[in-house]
């Protein structure tokens, strides 16, 4: 993996920062936004997404908050740990790590083969593992928050490495929360329909909103709440807060008493 190096360098800050993972785009872009309006100074990681990180930057500028760009591809074996070192070197307040970067692609567990499981692993859950211990270590207290999915409440075999790996998260959310407490609160977002794909039709965010119990999707602003509330209660730590609507609770089974329904 390339060295995790800021792109530029700036002069030691003392105001409280996050790291946010993934944060060039899509969700990650939201939270490091909201985490600089809130205060936040900002170490921006990517991995592709290079020019949207540097607009990101500018947009975390204009809200007269410092931001510094970091590159690290983590479906390489070596050890994204290094992030959290060189993160922690330029902003030495470093209070935050949201773990936001992901990858997603299907596959049943017959089709899947060593290299798409070893990728969506190594993305998914090996890299939020070692960016929390290295957080814990040069850190040594502040908040962890792990990006998940509402699909961790499904059994959908067709997603069988991404979701195998995001219930491996949602564990380790569980696990270090013990382990690194009463200095490092843990905790979890697992978002459900928010920030569809462009490529899904209206019809298929239809289809979705009817299996809702809320019967309509989520917003980011949403999701901004449920990042504000676990950073501002100080007695909730091991949590994984799903923001979708009741998605993942909706299925009751099937059962003596509603198969005559069928």
């Amino acid at each position: 993996m390339p060295a995790l190096d800021a792109t530029d360098k700036y002069e030691i800050r003392r105001e409280q920062a996050a790291l946010i993972t993934g944060g060039a785009t899509r969700l990650g872009r939201h939270f490091a936004l909201t985490l600089a309006r809130r205060g936040y100074d900002i170490a921006l990681h990517y991995n592709s997404s290079a020019r949207a990180a540097e607009k990101v930057r500018q947009e975390i500028t204009a809200t007269g908050r410092h931001c510094e760009i970091f590159h690290g591809d983590f479906s390489c074996e070596t050890s994204p740990a290094q992030l959290i070192e060189s993160a922690h070197r330029q902003f030495p307040t470093l209070q935050l790590l949201i773990n936001s970067a992901s990858v997603y692609e299907a596959g049943n567990i017959s089709e899947t083969g060593p290299e798409l499981l070893r990728e969506q692993f190594s993305v998914n859950f090996f890299a939020p593992f070692l960016l929390t211990a290295a957080f814990a270590k040069y850190v040594q207290s502040g908040n962890i928050i792990n990006i998940i999915d509402n699909k961790i409440g499904f059994q959908q075999y067709a997603y069988s490495a991404y979701l195998l790996s995001k219930k491996a998260l949602s564990e380790l959310t569980r696990l270090s929360a013990i382990e690194l407490a009463p200095y490092i609160r843990v905790n979890g977002i697992a978002p459900g329909v928010i920030l569809p794909d462009e490529s899904r039709t209206d019809e298929y965010i239809n289809w979705r909103e009817e299996g809702i119990p809320l019967q309509q999707h989520g917003s980011v602003e949403q999701l901004s709440s449920a990042l504000n509330y676990l950073l501002d209660n100080n007695f909730v730590t091991g949590q994984v807060l799903f923001v979708d609507g009741g998605e993942a609770i909706s299925h009751i089974g099937r059962n003596a008493c509603n198969y005559a329904d069928n």
